[in-house]
């Protein structure tokens, strides 16, 4: 781990778009229609949104978002660990850096959605592990039938 590296990332790397587009078809393969809202690369590239990949060498690991919400909000976009990388500590080691980061960014809050169903039961684990509690919808969210919703009190 001691040779991973988080970077500021701006989509042009291949390895990048393919590991969004892999995200991207398994939350429509996991999720009922007008249930997913992981961003895809417009989505990434709005002012309000910075992505970071986590990289070994010339090995994208995982990747991470932060979209502002509001001065003192913020929200977790694009959680998503490489295929092969899994059980190394990839999520855990970028939520952290998302959490240090929001923390720097003065953020009182982070919340999150994410699915309910079981493909999405490490990232349930993750997020509590991390002291993340549910919460009601925040934002512009209203699906109450199949998201999940967390937040972190940050200060």
């Amino acid at each position: 781990m001691s040779e991973w590296r988080i970077v500021r990332d701006d989509l042009s790397h291949p390895a990048v778009v393919a590991l969004l587009d892999l995200h991207l078809r398994s939350a429509h393969e996991n999720s009922p229609p007008g249930s997913v809202f992981a961003l895809d690369l417009s989505g990434l590239r709005d002012p309000a949104v910075t992505l970071w990949t986590l990289w070994e060498g010339a090995t994208v690991l995982g990747m991470g978002a932060l979209k502002q919400l509001d001065a003192t909000h913020g929200e977790i976009k694009s959680m998503r660990t490489a295929p092969g990388q899994l059980r190394r500590g990839v999520a855990g080691a970028m939520l952290a850096y998302l959490i240090a980061e929001a923390r720097d960014r003065a953020y009182r809050r982070l919340s999150l959605e994410t699915g309910s169903n079981a493909p999405f039961a490490a990232a349930h684990a993750l997020y509590e592990r991390a002291g993340f509690v549910e919460c009601d919808q925040f934002a512009d969210y209203s699906d109450r039938t199949f998201s999940r919703y967390y937040t972190l009190a940050l200060a």
